[in-house]
């Protein structure tokens, strides 16, 4: 007999959407309209070498008579009790709601194992929500955009750890990376830094249109290719002028399709003009992407026709320095894609900030650095006198490596120290080159409180 394992949650928050991907295909219906699914559906569901049956029901709704809202909240009811495991579904842009609380106190009186997934997660807007989910009582929200195949490998070692499944091996972790997709990676730049002849020169076919002209490409293009066994999604864009240069509907569009792509992405290649790396424009490019959050390679263009190479290179680490510190040690690739020179140190470069920006750190180690940096560089005090005390660290997500600290007085700590325990985290961890986020929360040890 498979496992059966029930999604549920309160309406509109991706029930169906995880459904469907678990399934492999659409058989439920999707609609920004709350309350579309009524009756439960099942499927032979799959994640890497986990095989189950999955339920998709109505969303949970705090209602007790024979309304139709009742009925439907009764057919729930009814699958979770038969369930071997229960996959509670929150949107984490909309963050915990009443209703998400009242379910989660209920669950907790069951004695069904419960995995809370904070859904919707593209983008740093899902973040607060996500650190919400922590007052549910469930244990460590799992991050998952059922849309995009977000965190499915993390989903995968939370079933794992229910199921059974144990450690996996090598071939079965490729199996589970596979089964979320392709790895995305989104070429972006300025207008005619060569784009689209770098997508060109890896796939090894004239796939996209190029040319002189700036602005060639006006759709973000996705092109299906695979490089030594790993699926490779690229994504080439158009080129992102400054906003006070962009007057044209059609350019505003291909801008926003541009903004999208980073957005979906889980590598970003940035690539700058040989003859003018890191402008104004590179930078806020850059910066974007670090916001996002995605893992960051820049690539310099059109080196062959750099006249003084050791100069220009100079140049762009001491603009790294001073301008770009939020990815600290970021791989930086020099190539001509005209001619094909260097090409083949991109892709290693890519797949190396993609391993960096997945990886987790145990707690324990975690804890351990707390406790060295704290006695090595104690927290300042806080303008009361009283010190600060940092407790406890915990790394609630992956892409990008996400850490909270817990403390008595976050809200003190100068920006000074954080990016003390920042650099730090990179040194101590190999985190060099992706995004870091830390997030100061208030509070004693999660861990300490039984569930």
């Amino acid at each position: 007999m498979q496992p059966t394992i029930v999604i549920a949650g309160r309406p509109n928050v991706g029930k169906s959407t995880l459904f469907n991907r678990l399934v492999g295909r659409r058989e439920a219906i999707v609609n920004d309209q709350p309350g579309v699914t009524r009756d439960r559906r099942e499927g032979d569901a799959s994640l890497g070498d986990l095989r189950f049956r999955a339920i998709d029901t109505a969303g949970l709704e705090d209602a007790f008579d024979d309304s139709l809202p009742a009925r439907m909240r009764r057919q729930t009811e009814i699958a979770i009790s038969d369930a071997d495991l229960v996959l509670l579904v929150i949107d984490a842009r909309a963050g915990v709601t009443p209703v998400d609380e009242h379910f989660a106190s209920w669950l907790r009186t069951l004695s069904v194992p419960v995995v809370l997934l904070a859904n919707k997660c593209e983008g740093r807007a899902a973040q607060p929500g996500t650190y919400e989910a922590y007052s549910l009582g469930l244990g460590d929200p799992v991050p998952v955009s059922a849309e995009h195949g977000g965190g499915m490998n993390l989903l995968y070692e939370a079933i794992a750890a229910v199921l059974g499944g144990g450690e996996r091996s090598a071939e079965e972790e490729t199996d589970a990376e596979k089964d979320q997709g392709p790895l995305r990676l989104a070429i972006v730049g300025r207008p005619n830094v060569g784009k689209s002849t770098l997508v060109n020169a890896l796939i090894g076919d004239e796939r996209l249109l190029t040319g002189p002209e700036a602005g060639v490409t006006r759709d973000a293009i996705t092109v299906e290719w695979e490089y030594h066994g790993h699926r490779i999604a690229l994504v080439d864009t158009a080129g992102l002028r400054r906003k006070a240069r962009i007057n044209q509907k059609l350019e505003q569009l291909s801008v926003g399709d541009a903004l999208r792509a980073i957005q979906y992405a889980e590598v970003v290649a940035l690539v700058l003009d040989g003859d003018q790396m890191l402008e104004r424009q590179d930078l806020t490019i850059a910066r974007h992407v670090v916001e996002e959050g995605r893992a960051l390679v820049l690539v310099i263009n059109k080196w062959d026709i750099v006249s003084n190479k050791p100069a220009a290179m100079s140049a762009l680490r001491d603009r790294l320095e001073t301008s770009l510190a939020q990815v600290a040690g970021v791989s930086t690739i020099t190539v001509s894609a005209l001619t094909g020179k260097n090409l083949d140190k991109l892709m290693p470069a890519v797949l190396d900030a993609y391993e960096v920006w997945n990886r987790r750190v145990p707690t324990a180690a975690l804890n351990n650095w707390l406790n060295d940096v704290t006695e090595r560089h104690p927290p300042p005090l806080a303008a009361n006198k009283r010190r600060i005390r940092l407790r406890y660290v915990t790394q609630p997500k992956a892409r990008p490596p996400t850490f909270a600290i817990f403390g008595n007085r976050p809200e003190d700590l100068p920006d000074s120290y954080r990016r003390y325990l920042e650099n730090s985290l990179r040194e101590r961890f190999d985190l060099a080159g992706t995004p870091i986020r830390i997030n100061l929360r208030k509070g004693k040890n999660p861990y300490t409180k039984s569930r």
